[in-house]
């Protein structure tokens, strides 16, 4: 999934460009035929992607939340998101692969950690005061678990 559009991995020979993503046609051309290989340029677009959209994401709804984090990253953890108490945001590499109201969910999360680190009725008054429907999102997410791995059939 990219965006929450599911795409086929098309592998192929010849010229062009390693990876090449086409989600109008439902594909990503990958000039590539080793796997490791093929995992390695997904897993770099991805990361490209999701820091490219956590950063202008964060950036789009810290006044929003009325929090502004000290860093915003991605990096390959288990989870979508997760906010340390020195005020980091970090991402799933994987984030950009949801759909969009999903991946909005998750920064606002985040960002709401900033102001209540905790999942108390405090933190869920705040998340619905600007996410009214964030249960309805939090059950899809669930629905959802980051890959901890890619395999190639």
């Amino acid at each position: 999934m990219f965006g929450g559009q599911h795409l086929r991995l098309v592998l192929t020979e010849g010229p062009g460009d390693p990876l090449a993503p086409h989600p109008d046609r439902g594909e990503v051309l990958v000039h590539e035929r080793n796997p490791g290989h093929v995992r390695e340029l997904v897993r770099r677009w991805f990361l490209k992607e999701s820091s490219v959209y956590a950063v202008k994401k964060v950036a789009e709804l810290s006044p929003v939340v009325g929090a502004r984090p000290n860093r915003v990253d991605v990096r390959e953890i288990g989870k979508w998101g997760y906010c340390t108490r020195d005020g980091r945001l970090s991402f799933s590499w994987q984030l950009i692969a949801l759909p969009e109201r999903l991946r909005e969910y998750v920064v606002m999360h985040e960002l709401l950690h900033l102001l209540e680190f905790n999942h108390s009725p405090a933190f869920k008054k705040r998340l619905a005061a600007i996410c009214p429907d964030f249960r309805a999102r939090e059950k899809e997410l669930g629905l959802i678990a980051p890959y901890d791995r890619l395999t190639l059939q």
